[in-house]
C-alpha cells in the first residue's frame, strides 16, 4: 500500500499577537496532518491555507461572510470544487481556507484550563473537517463531527475537549 498523501497546508501568521505562541505553525501542521490521516476523504492532491489572525481580523471576516459582527475562534471557507476532469496542467485542488483568532483562542483555552496548543489543535482540526464537508448544524451531524474530533485529538495525545460539557446543555458552536 503506498504511503498516504497529505494535503499541502500553508500557515500564514498575519497578526503579531501570535508571536506569543512560537510553535503555533507546527501545532497547526501537526493537527491538519492527523486529521487528514484519519478521514475517509481524498485530500492528498489538495492544498489549504490557515490564517492565524487576531480578533479584529476574524471579526471582519465574520461580519463580511456570515453577517455576524463579532469575533469568533475559527472560521472555515471551503473552496468550490471543479466539476470537470482534472488535467495534467491543472493547479492543485484547493480545499479552502481556515482562519483562527488568537485572543479568542487564548481566552477559551484559559477559561477551560486547557493548554493553548491543545485548543489550537482542536480548532485546526475542526476547521479542516468543515473544509471536507463535515458540519454541526443538526444534532446528528454534530455528534459525528465531535466523535471524529475526539478520535483525531486522542491520536495526538490530547484529551476529549467535550468531556466536561453539561450533557443537558445545548451544543455551543465553535464557529
Amino acid at each position: 500500500m503506498p504511503p498516504l498523501a497529505l494535503p499541502i497546508s500553508e500557515v500564514l501568521v498575519v497578526a503579531d499577537c501570535w508571536q506569543a505562541e512560537p510553535d503555533a505553525e507546527a501545532v497547526v501542521h501537526r493537527a491538519i496532518a492527523a486529521a487528514a490521516e484519519s478521514v475517509d476523504a481524498d485530500v492528498g492532491d489538495a492544498e489549504l491555507a490557515v490564517m492565524l489572525t487576531d480578533d479584529a481580523g476574524i471579526r471582519t471576516l465574520n461580519g463580511n461572510w456570515r453577517g455576524i459582527d463579532k469575533p469568533t475562534n475559527v472560521l472555515s471557507f471551503p473552496a468550490l470544487q471543479p466539476t470537470g476532469p482534472a488535467g495534467p496542467d491543472d493547479a492543485p485542488r484547493m480545499l479552502g481556507d481556515i482562519a483562527i483568532a488568537f485572543e479568542t483562542t487564548r481566552k477559551e483555552a484559559d477559561d477551560e484550563q486547557k493548554p493553548f496548543d491543545h485548543h489550537l489543535s482542536h480548532l485546526a482540526i475542526h476547521g479542516f473537517l468543515h473544509l471536507i464537508g463535515y458540519d454541526h448544524e443538526k444534532d446528528g451531524e454534530a455528534e459525528a463531527m465531535e466523535a471524529l474530533e475526539r478520535q483525531i485529538l486522542a491520536q495526538l495525545g490530547i484529551p476529549d475537549p467535550y468531556a466536561d460539557r453539561d450533557p443537558d446543555a445545548g451544543r455551543e458552536r465553535m464557529d
